[in-house]
């Protein structure tokens, strides 16, 4: 009993000073899972905790749960209208990017530190895929927003990526294991079936588990339960046969979060909480695992082995994987960049320890080594990469409240408050005067601490808060009327999308004549929409730029088939 009580405690302890010390880091712009890692490792063996923690059991099956967590709250965050830009070059990243990378790198521990080709090939499949826990974490941090195109795609492939990886990595950890014997058509089928069954399941019970959720009375409180209870029962099922439950939890999640259920923004909100639990669980339960002084014996291959990926094997995999999308050049240096490895390397690097191969410390320190090269340099430096690469949408001014609205029959209704500020457009106007976009209604307005009776003929003052039921495509107009103009954002929307706006359906050759620049003579008579839909495969994303000479014209708005509505205009010197 004392034993589990001094357990409870010092677990209790370390989430404790982990969720203190992510708000330091966040400031500091360190990635979160970091000292999630960091604080595991002071606390283990050899730090000042002296926690001796060894079971690599324990580790798999609680690495299994969370990365399932977390791979099932990121399928849910998805939206199925955003993967048309981004699920086929992510699947591509997904399966082809993996395996090349995998090759890449056993390539160079072959030719560089002498590595036989099982061990190489060992190694390169443990460090081939990017980390969901790890990308979901910086591409949300601090409010980045990237271009779709580039968001969506790294989200869907660090979602996609980690069967890929688990199934490489068995089928190495067994060909090791029976000396190198290796039958092709058996890899072939156990690859089918892995990921065929795998995603044939995930469909099945991602429909079957949201309309459970949709037709079924629970309490409110239980909705979530219900889904990760859902969720871990189908991962839990399809590995049991053998297939990937990696990809059937997400493919779930996909279905779950974009099914119309009066609970889903419940869901959403708690599983965001389980997914933040699953993900410090798992690195403080690695850094505990990890043996530092261990680590000192293997840096030098974990180094080579980090340089090959961030250098070599990722942006060639990239490079490859992404020719047939037309991706522009930045985008593709950036999702090189981006490939960020986690807690996957190190829970996949558990399978040669638990497989009994010798020299099994070898594949787990050196992938331990590779995560902390790619978190401490690739990501600290997400964020600038995006900006230096213009990648970072601009931030838009916000509502100080937001809040889905369930409604059967309509998921996309938002409740928006805003507090009325003195140079905001409409200060001393009637809220009936205000020519609000259809589907727009003012619902409650309060003066102080008291509800307004007659909203309709209130005069709007500073200091009034007003709140708005709004659709949620419609958010940015509502904040247009509201919200007052900040210097600071407009002058950053300005840097970005430039000093004039076009409308889409404007020509070219009227726009060269007005601005200068050079057109070709085939697109002289086009509308900058139909030019810009010719160059990205009618995929256009707000962010997208083309040049004339000394113009540069960048996507400002597009509409939901990806019509371009808007363009900024910079006239570069």
């Amino acid at each position: 009993m004392e034993f589990t009580n001094n357990a409870i405690f010092a677990g209790a302890v370390l989430f404790l000073i982990s969720i203190l010390a992510s708000g330091v880091a966040s400031r500091a712009g360190a990635p979160l899972l970091l000292v999630f890692l960091g604080v595991g490792m002071m606390a283990g063996r050899e730090g000042i905790g002296g926690i001796a923690f060894e079971s690599f059991e324990v580790a798999y099956a609680v690495g299994s749960i969370a990365l399932a967590i977390i791979l099932f709250d990121g399928g849910m965050r998805a939206r199925a209208e955003s993967s048309k830009v981004g699920l086929k070059p992510a699947l591509s990243l997904a399966t082809f990017g993996v395996l090349l990378t995998t090759t890449v790198v056993a390539a160079g521990l072959h030719w560089l530190l002498n590595f036989s080709w099982a061990q190489s090939f060992l190694i390169g499949a443990i460090v081939g895929s990017t980390d969901a826990a790890a990308v979901f974490s910086m591409l949300h941090a601090k409010g980045l927003q990237l271009k779709k195109r580039v968001g969506t795609t790294l989200e869907i492939e660090s979602g996609c990526n980690d069967p890929m990886a688990v199934f490489l990595t068995l089928m190495l950890v067994e060909v090791a294991r029976h000396d190198g014997e290796v039958k092709g058509l058996e890899v072939i089928l156990e690859f089918l079936y892995q990921f065929g069954i795998g995603a044939l399941l995930g469909w099945i019970g991602g429909q079957l588990l949201s309309k459970t959720i949709s037709k079924i009375a629970l309490t409110a409180g239980l909705y979530p339960l219900l889904a990760a209870a859902g969720g871990l029962t189908l991962f839990g099922l399809v590995t049991t046969i053998g297939a990937s439950g990696f990809l059937a939890i997400y493919i779930a999640g996909l279905i779950v979060g974009n099914t119309e259920a009066h609970a889903a923004n419940n869901i959403r909100r708690v599983h965001d909480g389980l997914a933040w639990l699953a993900q410090i669980s798992l690195f403080l339960m690695l850094g505990l695992l990890v043996t530092p002084t261990t680590l000192t014996e293997y840096w030098v291959v974990g180094v080579v082995v980090a340089l090959l990926l961030v250098f070599v094997a990722r942006p060639l995999a990239v490079l490859v994987s992404l020719s047939p999308f037309r991706f522009p050049a930045r985008e593709k240096l950036f999702i090189s960049w981006v490939g960020l490895r986690g807690a996957v390397p190190i829970v996949l690097a558990t399978f040669p320890v638990l497989g009994g191969l010798p020299d099994a410390e070898l594949y787990f320190n050196v992938a331990f080594v590779t995560v902390l090269f790619s978190l401490i340099f690739q990501g600290w430096t997400v964020i600038p990469c995006a900006q230096w690469l213009k990648l970072k949408l601009p931030v838009e001014n916000a509502p100080y409240y937001a809040e889905s609205l369930e409604v059967p029959g309509s998921s996309d209704l938002t409740v928006v408050g805003y507090k009325i500020a003195e140079n905001s457009p409409i200060t001393k106007r009637r809220i009936d005067s205000l020519m609000a976009p259809d589907g727009i209604r003012f619902i409650a307005a309060f003066r102080g601490d008291e509800s307004v009776h007659s909203i309709d003929d209130h005069v709007i003052e500073a200091g009034d808060s007003i709140y708005v039921i709004s659709p949620q495509e419609k958010v940015s107009l509502v904040n247009q009327m509201l919200l007052p103009t900040d210097d600071v954002a407009e002058l950053e929307q300005a840097r970005y999308f430039g000093d004039f706006t076009l409308n889409g359906d404007a020509i070219i050759d009227d726009v060269a004549d007005m601005y200068g620049g050079e057109v070709p003579s085939t697109a002289k008579q086009m509308t900058l929409s139909q030019f810009m839909g010719i160059r990205f495969r009618n995929q256009c994303v707000v962010g997208d730029r083309i040049f004339f000479g000394p113009l540069e014209l960048v996507v400002k708005e597009v509409d939901d088939m990806g019509a371009v509505l808007k363009i900024g205009l910079r006239i570069r010197e």
